[in-house]
């Protein structure tokens, strides 16, 4: 299993903070963002990890992270010239990827779970992570059958299909590159990483796992401020870097 940490963006809810530095790199209680979502990739096992950045931001994430010994793991670094979507980060990853399954975190994502077995077991196929949310509105949101197996996955749904998101982390086998390869961009001119999990569905291949701790995407000014409370108070004895 590969990771690849996707930190590109403008981060453009977060101006002005974000005008001067990447929204991945901002403070979250003692560390820079990026390093949550990398924790969670390196307590899970995970050595070798492709970090996706933006590319007037480049230089800082190499001046921060490095090559990776530090933390005993090897990092990568490839350039998002301007976002497309999520899934473009597995065609500029391709090479990176090459014939080896990958986990994809969003570098503004911040679990407390530990997904160490969850990585460990998958093989083949996708598997994608849930929580129930009061604001089900902003992420893609999964609906659920009588018995709670996956039925449909809609981006931003005008109307309340379900309370259940899906957070920013995905497990994919080899064939998502090809698969990425083959979409075409949705009416707001991007990739949506909606339609890879709909292609796993379609196929009866896709696993679906409640996050059963806290989770938080760092997209707006209210969900920063909750990801340093839970960083202080929660996180600290979890982190391995």
């Amino acid at each position: 299993m590969k990771g690849i940490i996707l930190s590109g963006g403008t981060g453009s809810r977060l101006f002005p903070c974000t005008k001067i530095t990447s929204k991945q790199l901002l403070p979250v209680y003692n560390r820079p963002m990026i390093f949550y979502p990398l924790n969670t990739l390196v307590k899970a096992g995970i050595k070798d990890i492709l970090i996706i950045v933006a590319p007037e931001r480049a230089g800082d994430y190499l001046n921060l992270l490095g090559s990776g010994k530090e933390f005993g793991v090897k990092l990568t670094y490839e350039i998002q010239d301007k976002p497309f979507g999520l899934p473009e980060a597995f065609i500029i990853g391709e090479q990176f990827i090459g014939n080896d399954n990958v986990a994809m975190i969003l570098g503004d994502n911040i679990f407390e779970d530990d997904f160490t077995e969850e990585i460990k077991n998958f093989s083949i196929g996708a598997k994608i992570f849930a929580k129930k949310v009061k604001d089900p509105e902003r992420f893609g949101v999964i609906k659920f059958d009588k018995n709670m197996k996956a039925e449909a996955i809609v981006e931003k749904p005008k109307e309340k299909i379900s309370d259940y998101a899906i957070t920013g982390l995905y497990l994919y086998d080899k064939r998502v590159v090809d698969i990425v390869k083959k979409l075409k961009p949705s009416p707001r001119g991007e990739l949506e990483i909606v339609d890879v999990h709909n292609w796993f569905l379609d196929n009866a291949e896709l696993d679906v796992v409640e996050v059963k701790n806290e989770w938080v995407d760092c997209g707006t000014f209210d969900s920063l401020l909750q990801a340093q409370i839970l960083a202080r108070e929660r996180l600290q004895h979890l982190l391995v870097i």
